[in-house]
This record gives structure tokens, sequence and C-alpha cells, in this order.
């Protein structure tokens, strides 16, 4: 059996770090899962979630050039449901959305031509206030 990227194969846990877990492969191959692929949630410790002599589904996700293989538990299955109220990934707890001065967000653009009229606002109103900031120190004997 060749391990080629996207590969998902079944593994044992042999050996377990504080960066990681070390699977033994069919073959007499082996490969690191990283701490960072074992679960979706946050892996503080690799032992929280793993044992040593674990049967693990992996998924092969990169060999680089010296052969090691990395690889993945959490790509190996399907992701968890989204929690009811989180729109989006990276959207922030409370629907704070990066809303202005307790200003609402704005509603989400569609296009292409929205996004740049939303960006360019935006970026009139910093530079205005920067600009303001600029005059009130300089008549306060700031920088000149």
């Amino acid at each position: 059996m060749e391990f080629g990227v996207g590969t998902i194969v079944e593994g044992k846990v042999t050996g377990i770090t504080k960066f990681g877990a070390f699977v033994s492969l069919p073959e007499g191959k082996s490969g690191l899962v990283h701490i960072s692929e074992i679960a979706y949630s946050y892996v503080n410790d690799v032992k929280d979630h793993l044992k040593e002599g674990q049967e693990v589904k992996v998924k092969v996700i990169g060999i680089d050039e010296n052969g090691r293989i990395n690889l993945s538990i959490k790509k190996a299955m399907d992701p968890p449901p989204r929690p009811a109220g989180q729109s989006r990934p990276g959207s922030r707890p409370g629907g704070f959305n990066g809303g202005f001065r307790g200003k609402p967000a704005p509603a989400e653009p569609t296009t292409f031509e929205d996004r740049l009229k939303q960006f360019m606002a935006s970026s009139d109103s910093k530079l205005s206030e920067l600009r303001q900031a600029e005059r009130r120190s300089s008549r306060r004997g700031g920088r000149k």
C-alpha cells in the first residue's frame, strides 16, 4: 500500500510527546500527528485525548523530502456541527464582528463592489481621524 497525501488509514499510537503522537502505520511505517491535528477543539495535553496502544484513524496530510509522514486525526473524521448562533468561523462571541466604537456591525457585503465601498468608507473614516489627531497634537506642541 502506497501512502499518498489524502490517504486515510488505521494506525496505532506508539508514543506520546508534548507536541503530538507517533502512530505506527501498515507496512512498518510510522508518522506524527501534531498536537494541532488531534482534535477540532483546543488540545492542551495530548494525553487527555490519546493513549499509547490506542487504534486511531488518520489521514496523511504531508510527506516531507526526508520521507517523514505528517498525519491528522481530525481531518480523518467529519467536523463537528457549528453551535447555533455562530455565523461563521472567526466570528467573535457576543455578536461583535468589528463594529467601530459601539456601532453595530454593518451587514455583510455580498459583492466585490460592496466590499470595496465598505473598505473605502472605513479607510476614509480612519484617515480623517488620524489627521484630526495629528492636528490636535501639533497644536499642543507635539511633533513638528
